[in-house]
């Protein structure tokens, strides 16, 4: 989604919001997809809700408590206390909201993807169909006809991913084909592979200590990371009292011990090497 002015801090925040939530082992990443698309789906269908949950005349923390008591027994928790921090944002315009939930939704079931190691699948699955959209002017048609229904889109895309792609990537092609909301088929296939890219292109630090880090501890142990694998670096941090040397950085299927000056010296004289 292009956001401009209060929407892009609103979206940069709920972005930062739900990678924060998804680094958990103990969330259901694509149960959250669900549950905000679901969520998507409403505010898509219900402009007057959409424009009490984006007036800036109301209180933040009213508009947060409206979404608890009408979402809080139809979505699971964590959906449910994202989209009420999302609603005490600011957004320039009420369809931003349903936007960034649309994209958030995708991010989701993109992480839960990365999460069981078939991102690098699904990123390759989504250029592959959208190659075959490309050229076949037979199926576009019917992927786009607005007088077919969203079962039988659904339908037609079982036939045609069912079993031949990963199961997050054909999630996510039956939602753009079925709940376009006015984007061009080949913009939402764009849009996805965007988004995956990105995924792909970030890495998660999970870091163990001792003790709390400071904010400059933070700064300075995820500045290093990100220069030594050369990639984005989100740390995902917990406090174990009994860890080995002080501190335990994990980065995939790499596994750092040792002091945290150790390893940020270390990490420095690796890179200029």
């Amino acid at each position: 989604m292009t956001a401009h002015g209060a929407s892009r801090e609103a979206l940069a925040a709920a972005r930062e919001r739900l990678d924060a939530l998804t680094d958990s082992t103990a969330v259901d990443a694509a149960r959250v997809a669900d549950d905000l698309a679901a969520v998507t789906a409403l505010l898509d269908r219900e402009v007057s809700l959409r424009r009490v949950l984006t007036d800036p005349a109301q209180a933040g923390e009213a508009k947060a408590e409206l979404v608890q008591r009408l979402l809080g027994s139809q979505v699971g928790g964590p959906a449910a206390d994202l989209v009420a921090g999302m609603v005490r944002s600011r957004w320039s315009q009420s369809r931003d909201l349903v936007d960034a939930l649309e994209e958030l939704a995708d991010t989701a079931d993109l992480t839960a993807a990365q999460k069981s190691g078939a991102l690098d699948d699904v990123e390759d699955e989504l250029f592959r169909f959208g190659r075959i959209v490309s050229s076949s002017t037979e199926l576009r048609a019917a992927l786009t006809d607005r007088k077919a229904t969203a079962s039988a889109k659904g339908e037609l895309l079982r036939s045609l991913l069912g079993g031949r792609a990963r199961a997050t990537t054909e999630r996510l092609v039956t939602r753009l084909v079925t709940a376009s909301r006015g984007r061009s088929l080949e913009a939402g296939i764009e849009s996805l592979s965007k988004l995956a890219a990105e995924r792909r292109d970030r890495m998660v630090a999970v870091v163990t200590s001792a003790v709390p880090l400071s904010d400059t501890q933070k700064q300075r142990l995820g500045a290093a990371l990100a220069k030594l694998y050369g990639r984005r670096m989100h740390l995902n941090l917990d406090v174990d009292p009994e860890v080995l040397g002080g501190i335990r950085v994990q980065v995939g299927d790499e596994v750092i011990n040792g002091s945290l000056a150790d390893r940020i010296a270390d990490a420095e004289r690796r890179m200029a090497a």
